[in-house]
Parts: structure tokens; sequence; C-alpha cells
């Protein structure tokens, strides 16, 4: 019985931990052609799924990633903390070359959409994936010691991500509102996880809670405008 409270509880948390994943997911496949979209969900996340499971009967070595490497102005610094850092500034990075690439096609009369190839897409998935799977993988050996919950627990986040990594991509398209607060949320994820890199501990939940509201208020206008069309 503890097992399955453990599977469930776990799960629950994974599948809170991937919505930062299903975002960029979401938005990165939305510059593939759209009969491309859907294979470079699957075949980024199943790439993705498999790492995980490495990473999880290569325990040791993970728990490795969390000893200190090198010390600088007096912080120490491990491996994890590497792999946060240098995913906080590609996740930064990317939210706001979009960004500002959105804002530049609104100014064009005839804006082209730009397009990505479909490996580049993969590559991208499973970098990121590798940078949420570190934390991930680290919480599910902190909290459960049967690695066969852990895995059990990982596909069912990585099959969540699969559910409605799609949908959420349809509705960011449809709504380009949205598609900028998502990239705004990126860039504060991104942040979050710079800041864990160099030791501050900013607690998840406070981040969810602003996206959260955000989505609520930003649904609401959608709302609003749709009424008033009509």
């Amino acid at each position: 019985m503890e097992a399955i409270i453990a599977l469930i509880t776990l799960s629950a948390l994974e599948i809170v931990l991937g919505i930062d994943n299903i975002i960029f997911i979401s938005i990165l496949s939305d510059k593939l052609p759209e009969h491309q979209r859907a294979r470079a969900r699957f075949v980024g996340l199943g790439l993705a799924l498999i790492m995980r499971i490495l990473l999880l009967l290569s325990i040791t070595w993970v728990l490795g990633l969390q000893k200190p490497l090198f010390e600088l102005f007096g912080n120490e610094f491990s491996g994890r903390d590497l792999i946060l850092i240098l995913g906080g500034l590609f996740l930064m990075g990317k939210a706001t070359y979009e960004i500002h690439h959105k804002v530049e096609m609104a100014d064009q009369p005839h804006p082209i959409p730009k397009r990505i190839s479909f490996g580049w897409a993969v590559v991208q998935i499973v970098l990121i994936d590798l940078v949420f799977s570190v934390d991930s993988v680290l919480t599910a050996i902190g909290m459960v010691r049967e690695l066969w919950v852990m895995v059990t627990a990982v596909i069912v986040s990585i099959g969540f991500m699969l559910a409605f990594a799609g949908s959420v991509s349809k509705l960011i398209d449809a709504h380009p509102s949205l598609k900028v607060l998502a990239l705004a949320f990126l860039v504060l994820i991104g942040f979050n996880l710079l800041g864990e890199g160099f030791g501050y501990h900013i607690p998840k939940g406070y981040t969810y809670f602003a996206m959260a509201f955000s989505v609520a208020v930003e649904v609401i206008n959608i709302r609003i405008g749709a009424r008033k069309k009509a």
C-alpha cells in the first residue's frame, strides 16, 4: 500500500514538474511544419523517457552530481549546479529571442513564420529535458527507494506530456497573446534554474501560482474579446 501511495504522489509531482517542459515543447514544435509536429514531440519525449530511465539506473552517478566540483567567489558548484545554470541561460536566451522575433513579425505587413529543422527541434527537446530530468530524478530518489516506483512515475509523467503537449501547442498557436505569456514564463523558469544553480532556492509554488494567475487573467481577456466580436 505504501508503494502505491508513493507512486501516486511521485507521479503527481513529476507531472507538475513537467509543466515547464510542456510549455517549451509546445512553443518549439510550433516552428515545424504541421505534419511534423506530433512526430517531433513523440521522438523528443521518447528519447527523453529513455534518458530519464538511464539516469534512474545510474543512481550513484546522479547522486554524484551533487558533490562540489570547484569553488568560486566563496560558492561551491556541483555538476547539478552547472547543468541548471547552463539550462537556465539557454531557456532565458531562447525565450527572449522568440519574444524579440514575435515583436519583429508584428511590425511586418506579411510576416513569414520562422521554421527549424526536425532534427534541431528534437535535439532542443532532449537537451532541455536533460536539465529538467536532473531535478526530476533527484526528487524521485529523495522520495522513494523502489526503482520500479520511480520508473513508473517517470513513464506516467512523460505520457502526460505526450497527451497534452499537442493540445497546449494548438491553444498557444491559436492565441498569440498566450504565446507571449508562455515565453515570459520560460524566462521566469530559466531565471529560477539560474538561481538554483547559484544556490538560491526559489520555491516552485510561487512560480506556478504566478503562471496560473496570469493564465486565468488572459483566459478571461480572451473570452471577453470573443464576446465583443460576437
